[in-house]
């Protein structure tokens, strides 16, 4: 009988990576089983926390205090997205850096109308405004709620000019004995280029415009401010001070000339005061009183109810949660009949871009939705931009022209800045309303061609080639810039300018020539800009809105709005929810998981000169691109 035969004796060294890899993919599976039932539990948990946050709404207490403390970027639509918002808050900032216009707006007009609201306490020192349009229009609101009778007292340990304007509209206005204070006027400086580029680097940079104001491009080529510069500026920004100058002066109850006399004899009143801001700020009347913080929540706890177990000493609600509050009285199921806004805000640039940015294509889309809505019956496009591409602006202009032949009115309101691009998006629209303090105009075209043919040569480098034709290659940046070529840039920007104004023309009903006297880039304030018949009324985005409704006929309260946004992703939403939530809040509140997520998804600024980069840069065999840019914010 033969004997079975032994079990075949493996190697020792392959036993060892055989087992290592047993070891490996059970702890695989281990760990995708562990993330499942992990995800799995977070999402029934914040469906519960949800649900149980929805039911059990506890309403505000009579006689509380409003704390409005914005904290970042005003901006009229969020840039960063759900998620990193919702892990911002759970880690104690608010929303990544930025506080839209509306929900101040809309937190302002509900307090008005709320009766266990019984006074604001403002403190704008965290806000950073980027223009005077959007803070005139919360002004207004702030004064409406003081004529309802609600108190406004306003704190501040270090706001600065733009900040004030909405300080001075408080019942009284307190600041930190330590503080500073000073009005300083309105300036617009810029570094010049020329010198450092074409006599040190050996960048010949070549302009090709229409309009002796467009002046956006002149730091590249010139080593100051053109008189044109200067005249165009000086124009607007004396009649955006000048009306600054107004509202502080009748919210203080001061003598405007006097105003403006002391803000240009600020050094001898800062020397008569010792040096001590607070106190000059005070002697001008511009502050009531010089409090610490202490002082001021001990005033607040006792015109308020004194609550000690509340962080301030006093009953209070914040604007985070006062929001969610009013989130939460909102109908789910509202059937009544659509006015939609549009956001466009940024600079203008081709392709589908994110929410809070202007695209070609996404903005395009966005009004594509309102118009193929049944529920909406007119379209608000609300603009905040310095303009951009032409493709882009033209494509969004198309279907601002294609709302309108649909049977849908458009009205654009105009944010703190609607200048050449932003201009061009909204010239078609049924009626524009711009406040006084907007910049707009700028209607012109640029383009900017740099040459590295000397820098190139300084360090032994040289082009050199063939081509099939005489222009093959002629638009590389690295060889001479031929004077034909100069030609075929220069009609092209011509070509543009001519469009710019013959659709402006066309919309505002007015001819080429008279268009062209008031365009060649020049800017205007939104006042001179009605004045020039640009704009046709002044008003904020609730005057636009109620415009919109009154021209399908919707009385006030037949209506609701709805904003036409990007819907975030699934997952997005989940996140936010989580996030937002009790539990998700704690479970990733001061957690590297949850700053690494910040880090990655917060947005960053993207500076002026990038846009510009990112513009020209060759994309579809187009080597000749115009834009419709303004540098001219504040």
């Amino acid at each position: 009988m033969i004997p079975p035969p032994l079990p075949r004796q493996r190697n020792p060294i392959a036993a060892f990576f055989v087992g290592l890899w047993d070891v490996m993919n059970f702890t695989r599976r281990l760990i995708l089983n562990l993330l499942f039932f992990g995800l799995l539990f977070l999402v029934l948990v914040s469906f519960v926390v949800a649900l149980g946050r929805g039911s059990g709404t506890q309403p505000i207490r009579d006689r509380t205090t409003l704390v409005l403390a914005p904290e970042g970027r005003l901006v009229e639509q969020f840039t960063a997205d759900p998620v990193s918002r919702a892990l911002a808050r759970a880690m104690g900032a608010q929303d990544a850096g930025e506080v839209q216009l509306r929900d101040l707006l809309r937190v302002i007009e509900a307090a008005r109308e709320d009766r266990n609201v019984e006074r604001v306490l403002l403190r704008v020192d965290g806000l950073q405004p980027s223009g005077y349009a959007s803070l005139r229009e919360l002004a207004a609101a702030l004064a409406r709620l003081r004529e309802s009778g609600k108190q406004v007292i306003a704190f501040s340990e270090g706001m600065g000019q733009a900040q004030y304007l909405l300080a001075a509209l408080a019942d009284e206005v307190y600041r930190a004995p330590m503080g500073s204070l000073l009005l300083q006027g309105i300036g617009r400086y810029r570094q010049y280029y020329r010198q450092g580029l074409q006599e040190k680097l050996g960048v010949d940079v070549h302009l090709f415009r229409v309009g002796e104001y467009k002046s956006a491009a002149e730091p590249y080529i010139l080593d100051a401010a053109s008189p044109e510069s200067k005249e165009a500026d000086l124009y607007w920004m004396n009649d955006i001070w000048g009306r600054y100058l107004d509202d502080v002066a009748r919210a203080r109850r001061l003598d405007k000339a006097e105003l403006a006399a002391q803000v240009d004899q600020l050094a001898a009143g800062i020397e008569a005061a010792g040096g001590d801001v607070a106190r000059h700020a005070l002697e001008l009347k511009l502050v009531d009183g010089l409090k610490t913080r202490e002082e001021v929540l001990d005033l607040l706890a006792e015109r308020g109810v004194a609550d000690e177990d509340e962080d301030l000493g006093f009953r209070n609600i914040g604007l985070s949660a006062y929001l969610q509050h009013l989130d939460r009285k909102a109908l789910p199921l509202d059937k009544r009949p659509q006015v939609a806004v549009v956001v466009a805000e940024g600079e203008i640039t081709g392709g589908d871009q994110p929410a809070g940015r202007i695209g070609g294509e996404s903005t395009a889309a966005l009004l594509r939705q309102a118009r193929d809505d049944d529920d909406i019956k007119a379209v608000v496009l609300r603009v905040d931009s310095p303009g951009g591409e032409v493709f882009a602006s033209e494509q969004i202009r198309r279907e601002v022209a294609l709302l309108k032949e649909a049977g849908k009115p458009v009205v654009v309101s105009m944010g703190d800045l609607a200048a050449s691009g932003g201009y061009w998006i909204s010239m078609d629209a049924d009626r524009i309303y711009a406040d006084p303090s907007t910049i707009t105009g700028s209607i012109g075209i640029f383009g900017l061609v740099p040459n590295f043919t000397r820098t190139l040569d300084k360090i032994g480098v040289h082009t050199d080639g063939v081509g099939t034709t005489r222009y093959a290659g002629a638009f590389d940046i690295t060889r001479p810039l031929d004077p034909d070529v100069g030609r075929v840039i220069q009609s092209v920007i011509d070509k543009g300018y001519a469009d710019f104004i013959g659709k402006v023309a066309n919309a505002r009903g007015r001819s080429a020539e008279e268009i062209d006297a008031v365009a060649r880039g020049r800017v205007w304030s939104g006042a001179q800009a009605l004045e020039r018949g640009l704009v046709d009324a002044m008003g904020g985005l609730s005057d636009a809105i109620a415009d919109a409704a009154s021209r399908v006929e919707l009385q006030e309260g037949k209506y609701r709005v709805r904003y036409v946004e990007k819907e975030a992703s699934p997952f997005a939403q989940f996140m936010a929810g989580l996030a937002g939530s009790r539990l998700g809040g704690a479970l990733l509140d001061d957690t590297g998981f949850a700053r690494a997520l910040l880090a990655r998804t917060m947005p960053e600024t993207e500076a002026q000169l990038r846009f510009v980069e990112n513009a020209v840069r060759e994309r579809d065999g187009a080597p000749v691109k115009a834009l419709a840019y303004c540098f001219c914010g504040l």
